[in-house]
């Protein structure tokens, strides 16, 4: 067998291969249908059959480039925000889309070292306006813009 020379590559290659085996395993239970008229389960499928390709090329390139080893992994970044997605989810309703995308931001946007207080709050404005845009104006999702409204 061939030494991984790009670890960072070959293990990205390995998830979207038991990606693609996940999804083909949890949509072989929907109709595939056809090309014309596609089933629940051609979608899947097809998505599936090309992250597993994909994942595969990536593998074996790894084998034949020469590449940086996998970085040190850290916990803080990726609790702080998954944090943040909770505390969205959990303040959404009773703070509204406005202030609490504008919290996520802010809060998410910590987790780097690069963190800028003000960039994060344009951020947060501007995505905010986006959100409200798309799901309470656009999709008509039941959910309030600011405190107070219901």
């Amino acid at each position: 067998m061939r030494s991984i020379r790009n670890p960072k590559d070959f293990w990205a290659g390995a998830l979207f291969v038991a990606i693609g085996i996940a999804t083909l395993v949890l949509g072989a239970k929907y109709t595939l249908g056809t090309a014309a008229r596609m089933g629940p389960g051609y979608f899947p499928r097809i998505l599936g059959i090309l992250l597993i390709v994909l994942g595969g090329i990536l593998a074996i390139r790894a084998t034949r480039t020469d590449g940086a080893p996998v970085p040190r992994f850290h916990w803080r970044p990726t609790l702080v925000v998954l944090g943040s997605v909770v505390l969205f989810g959990a303040i959404v309703r009773t703070v509204g889309v406005a202030l609490s995308t504008v919290i996520l931001i802010v809060t998410a946007s910590a987790a780097s070292h690069e963190f800028k207080p003000r960039e994060a709050l344009v951020v947060g404005a501007l995505l905010a306006a986006l959100a409200v845009g798309v799901f309470v104006i656009g999709l008509q999702l039941q959910l309030p813009i600011w405190p107070g409204q219901d």
